[in-house]
């Protein structure tokens, strides 16, 4: 089974962690004001010597990555292996806010000087923009 994928403008097979990662998307964009236009998702990038793939970045309006999501399926428990993975994402895009669910729990969290501070809710995009150090 497909299922569409509005960033990346084809469909896409339908796994678990496809299924949490167009539901985020829709939560990004509805829940949190994220234009679309400002999201892309299966980001590449190196880091190590090797090739990883973002599930979600948004953008601001002036192209410069905000935020990283890490999509796992349900189940999946969300523990220091998948934070670890988020973080070596903020390491080649300093991004300035992390974000991790499996759809059952989702964890936001906001840089704080050179660390991150969990939030008690999903940032809205205008926090992501207006956010200062």
């Amino acid at each position: 089974m497909m299922i569409w994928d509005p960033l990346r403008k084809k469909a896409v097979t339908s796994t678990p962690e496809e299924i949490v990662r167009q539901w985020f998307i829709r939560m990004l964009s509805h829940v949190a004001g994220v234009p679309e236009t400002l999201m892309m998702s299966e980001v590449p990038m190196k880091y190590g010597g090797k090739g990883w793939r973002a599930d979600i970045v948004v953008y601001g309006r002036d192209a410069q990555p905000l935020a990283i999501v890490e999509c796992k399926r349900p189940g999946v428990a969300i523990d220091g292996a998948v934070a670890g993975q988020a973080l070596r994402y903020s390491a080649v895009l300093s991004v300035r806010c992390i974000i991790l669910t499996n759809r059952e729990k989702t964890y936001a969290y906001l840089r704080d000087g050179d660390s991150f501070k969990e939030t008690d809710h999903l940032p809205s995009f205008e926090e992501m923009t207006t956010w200062q150090q």
